[in-house]
């Protein structure tokens, strides 16, 4: 597996005890939902969609990204005791991810998200959730050495969205950290799945104030930050916030990012023939925490030039799994990016 260098972790962690012996069992854990996303792929003779199952939740597409990129990865979550639950157990162990931290519950059905798709590939959700399996994990079921074992600790708001997944979620990211563990965050926000906005921006808000890395895409940082230029937005993230690297994605227009260093502007490569977007803003996610963590400098100290680099590669990997249908299914190998990037386009 990939070995993160030992400057990106917390001066203060156990990390350094053995005096740069790697001593973290995973390079990246998160904790999230797993679900299966029914994709659109048409509809039948009377006008009713037909759907095409594929594994999904943005914390599982974000690892596996990972995994196929050679990082050590594990996850954290729970999915019922069905068919689909133990679909995915196999996916993800397939994958290459740490499966003894995913829970199955025979309380609990499997969440299922419901993807229909406009003619331009882009997204709207529709969840069975009430309760999903994902949503009823508990901190007394983690495995602890997966929350205090890693160098980089990874989550979203959809474990945030009720409990007691809130608070389960919450006490990970406070033991990773405190085990020295970077935290990586990634908003995704899900309106169907909130009982209100205030309570999603409330939350949002809670994990930027703990994360180090943030991936955002531009319609959140503007849903949390009503009124405000998105590019002023994740400024505040840097200066006020204390993150220290923000990725804020545009869909077509690329991605934005700053640092102490600077920021900047990577336009996507247009020229791809887009199907489906499913998956997208996590591969981009995962492709660019493999690339900032790979690259052996702390995140806040990467050049503006470096970043763009990053960016370049996550935008190719993205761009790439919009060809194909589904999320995991979708993630390119690093060969692939890395021959898509070379051709110039």
């Amino acid at each position: 597996g990939l070995a993160f260098p030992a400057v990106l972790c917390n001066a203060n962690s156990n990390y350094f005890k053995k005096k740069g012996v790697n001593v973290r069992m995973y390079d990246v854990v998160a904790l999230g939902e797993l679900l299966i996303d029914f994709v659109h792929q048409g509809n039948n003779d009377v006008g009713y969609p037909l759907m095409q199952g594929n594994p999904g939740g943005a914390p599982g597409n974000f690892l596996s990204t990972l995994s196929k990129f050679g990082a050590k990865t594990g996850f954290l979550g729970k999915v019922g005791s069905d068919r689909f639950g133990r679909m995915l157990v196999k996916t993800f162990r397939d994958a290459g991810v740490e499966t003894k931290g995913i829970l199955v519950d025979d309380r609990y059905f499997t969440t299922l998200a419901f993807v229909t798709l406009d003619d331009s590939g882009d997204r709207e959700f529709s969840f069975a959730r009430k309760p999903g399996a994902d949503t009823m994990l508990t901190i007394d079921e983690l495995p602890k050495d997966l929350v205090t074992e890693t160098k980089v600790f990874h989550f979203g708001t959809l474990s945030m969205t009720g409990e007691p997944a809130r608070s389960t979620t919450k006490e990970a990211v406070r033991m990773a950290k405190e085990a020295g563990a970077m935290i990586t965050f990634d908003p995704n926000l899900r309106r169907p799945l909130w009982s209100s906005m205030e309570l999603a921006r409330e939350q949002m808000l809670w994990g930027l104030r703990h994360a180090d890395v943030v991936k955002i895409g531009q319609d959140e940082l503007e849903f949390i930050f009503e009124g405000q230029d998105f590019k002023d937005s994740a400024k505040k993230l840097v200066e006020d916030f204390g993150v220290k690297l923000v990725f804020a994605t545009m869909g077509k227009e690329g991605c934005y990012f700053i640092n102490r260093q600077g920021s900047g502007q990577v336009p996507t490569f247009q020229e791809v023939k887009t199907i489906d977007t499913t998956g997208a803003g996590d591969i981009f996610g995962g492709s660019a925490v493999y690339q900032v963590f790979a690259s052996g400098v702390a995140p806040e100290q990467l050049s503006t030039e470096r970043l763009a680099e990053i960016v370049r590669f996550a935008n190719a990997a993205a761009s790439l799994s919009t060809t194909k249908h589904g999320g995991i299914p979708s993630i390119p190998s690093k060969e692939e990016v890395e021959a898509f990037l070379s051709r110039g386009v």
